[in-house]
């Protein structure tokens, strides 16, 4: 059975325990899985690795631009670099994950965490190269160093924390709204979609059979605002289906958002066409902070004319969330699984 509650990836708290702490505390029993929160300078998602990208060897900067209110510094190749020439060095996410586990590890042997696992979630690297190198004619060939980079955090990870302990999330997000659900647009020319599906089928291979999975559909939330509104989950599902085909591997759950303004049905009927036989788990994103308990329960009852066995999270991560409302968005996590799943 899914679990009642999933969390995206950021809760932006002071810190990762009391991340763990206050998560633990108001919803950890409906959880099956439990992220860090991105804390910090992570959680704008991608734009930490800006400084990576900064340092990193045959990279130089070619200017600035605006990403929905946050400045995303933009690079090029050095004259006479050639992409494969690139290192990126530590890009920080293995780091990071060691740390946490240990405090994973020791607030579970305390007893206050009961979540089963401890949860990294990834931005697959098409979201951070388009970042950063924006408009580059060579961005497919840096993408595939940059992929090479993330699997090599991954390899450090994997070695780091018990694979019975560990869950990894894949957060495809770019691909959504800057290619698929635009075609014509120039980096949906440079990123054929089967391209872009064969490269999140191989990571999603790259995790062992013995880590759990995730993938996050998501249509962005800067400024609460998705970069483009879905029109239905027609889409999704077909991309679903599409990855389920082409990955070798079961999928420990799948999470997929619902706008805040589609309580119609004709939002969730595509999900009739989702093959689920190798998703565990699903999770629908239809909690949202600005109409509370109602307006999750409007989304639920339409959801529910059309799938059953789902499990419910917000959107997106918290992370661009004034730190003084996660508390009562957690609350609400609290309030609408209780009386969704009594």
């Amino acid at each position: 059975m899914t679990a009642a509650l999933h969390l995206v990836g950021s809760v932006p708290l002071q810190s990762t325990e009391a991340v763990f702490r206050e998560v633990s505390h108001r919803i950890g029993p409906m959880l099956r899985r439990i992220p860090d929160g991105e804390t910090g300078e992570r959680a704008a998602w991608t734009a930490w690795q800006g400084k990576v990208v900064e340092r990193s060897d045959g990279v130089v900067r070619s200017g600035v631009r605006d990403v929905q209110g946050i400045p995303y510094p933009t690079y090029a190749l050095k004259p006479g670099i050639a992409p494969d020439d690139v290192d990126f060095g530590n890009l920080g996410y293995a780091d990071v994950a060691t740390s946490s586990y240990a405090d994973f590890r020791r607030l579970r042997a305390d007893g206050v965490i009961r979540s089963d696992r401890f949860q990294v979630s990834l931005p697959t690297p098409l979201a951070v190269v388009q970042a950063f190198f924006w408009g580059s004619p060579q961005l497919p060939a840096i993408c595939k160093v940059y992929e090479g980079t993330v699997l090599a955090e991954v390899d450090r990870i994997l070695a780091t924390v018990p694979h019975d302990d560990l869950a990894f999330q894949w957060d495809i997000a770019v691909e959504f709204h800057r290619v698929w659900e635009k075609p014509d647009s120039d980096l949906a020319r440079q990123y054929p979609a089967a391209a872009l599906i064969e490269t999140i089928a191989n990571l999603s291979d790259y995790i062992p059979s013995d880590v759990e999975l995730g993938w996050h559909f998501c249509y962005g939330d800067a400024g609460h605002k998705h970069f483009v509104e879905p029109r239905d989950t027609a889409l999704m599902v077909d991309i679903a289906n599409q990855l389920t085909a082409a990955t070798a591997r079961n999928v420990s759950w799948l999470h997929f958002p619902v706008p805040r303004d589609r309580s119609d049905v004709a939002y969730f009927r595509p999900l009739v066409s989702l093959k689920r036989d190798k998703i565990r788990e699903l999770y629908v994103g239809l909690i949202h902070l600005t109409d509370g308990v109602e307006g999750a329960l409007r989304r639920l009852k339409a959801a529910k004319e059309v799938i059953a066995d789902f499990g419910l999270a917000t959107e997106c991560g918290f992370g661009r969330r004034p730190p003084e409302t996660i508390l009562a968005l957690l609350e609400l996590h609290r309030e609408v699984a209780q009386t969704a799943i009594p």
